[in-house]
């Protein structure tokens, strides 16, 4: 029984076996540049008992036309290709010789593309001095039809042994270093790329750790009426975690919407940290939260006003009850600024509220 079973896995393959021996196309998986030409030969064995003028031609399972075939001898069949595209499969286009019947009797792989361009804009960043994300494009003309491999290379600048990123699982064009790097002393980066047709090298750029962290995004993000005030709140969040591990020096940024907008939210930016002098990189946005001042009346909303004139009389009296405020109470080149107008606001608060009082007091 085990003799039965040994005979007929080899009597399944005797048959390819022969196909694959008898028949050969040359030259076999030439890479070229886009717009070459190419003639391929496919050579058969007399033993396949026929002929070259019985044989026909497909790429990636195409047929070609006749008229770009050509009987060299009875075991010799060419094709000629002009002017060739970029390879749509990055594994290279199948260029295969067929038997009448379609059997495939040899085949061979075509790469035709272009080599790699210089790689360009090449950013790093780190997230809390932990770690070193890179990101770089391709080049100006970027596809090159056949594959290309990008190495990212770090060193220390003046001294250190050149190593090459491994974690290229992220975004594309993009590479991921996740331990054992060193702060205060500077790294050169770059890129490298190379494909069957040529190899392309970034600029170098040189960086320290420390000048280009970023952080987490802000915690506990908090949104709070203020007073009575009818167009103002208040913003609370908490520093990232890591800044309390390093000598940050943040700046925060607020972004805030009303209902009907686009999604805002709150980052900060470490700069000054170990009293490096460059800015730091913009974290990543905060969650979310909301909050609705008090009192404002929508009923008027898309109506149309028919004395527009008594609005702008309210605003310039406004204005300058506001400006009039300002030069008593602020000292120098004051800028105009929202708090400076929140204060006004206050102020004009308790005005009224001592002027009804004092006006109630002489009623009586």
């Amino acid at each position: 029984m085990t003799i039965l079973v040994i005979m007929l896995f080899f009597a399944a393959l005797i048959p390819y076996a022969l196909t694959a021996h008898l028949a050969v196309i040359s030259p076999q998986d030439p890479v070229l540049h886009i717009g070459s030409s190419l003639t391929a030969v496919c050579t058969i064995s007399a033993e396949l008992e026929i002929t070259a003028r019985s044989l026909y031609w497909t790429v990636n399972g195409r047929r070609l036309a006749r008229n770009t075939y050509k009987v060299l001898s009875p075991t010799e069949s060419s094709v000629t290709l002009h002017q060739l595209n970029g390879s749509l499969q990055r594994s290279g286009d199948n260029l295969v010789c067929h038997r009448s019947n379609g059997e495939v009797l040899a085949g061979s792989c075509l790469y035709v593309g272009s080599s790699p361009e210089k790689p360009v804009n090449l950013t790093c960043w780190s997230r809390n001095t932990k770690d070193l994300s890179c990101r770089w494009s391709p080049g100006s003309q970027g596809e090159t039809f056949i594959n290309t491999k990008y190495i990212l290379k770090y060193k220390l600048k003046w001294y250190g042994k050149e190593k090459d990123c491994e974690d290229y699982t992220g975004q594309p064009y993009t590479c991921y270093v996740p331990r054992d790097l060193a702060i205060f002393t500077p790294y050169e980066v770059w890129v490298e790329a190379s494909n069957q047709l040529g190899s392309a090298t970034s600029d170098v750029i040189t960086l320290d750790i420390l000048d280009v962290v970023t952080t987490d995004p802000p915690l506990d993000v908090l949104v709070s009426r203020v007073g009575e005030l009818e167009d103002q709140l208040s913003v609370r969040w908490g520093s990232p975690p890591a800044l309390k591990d390093y000598l940050f020096q943040a700046k925060y940024q607020i972004r805030y919407r009303v209902e009907e907008s686009d999604e805002w939210k709150v980052r900060c930016n470490p700069i000054g940290i170990y009293g490096s002098k460059k800015a730091g990189i913009w974290s990543d946005w905060s969650h979310s939260t909301a909050a609705s001042t008090p009192g404002i009346d929508r009923s008027h909303i898309g109506t149309c006003d028919s004395k527009p004139s008594e609005h702008n009389s309210t605003l310039r009296k406004e204005l300058k009850q506001f400006f009039g405020w300002m030069r008593k109470h602020s000292y120098g080149c004051t800028d105009v600024s929202i708090k400076l107008y929140d204060q006004w606001r206050v102020w004009l608060q308790k005005a009224q509220k001592t002027h009804d009082q004092m006006l109630g007091v002489n009623q009586v």
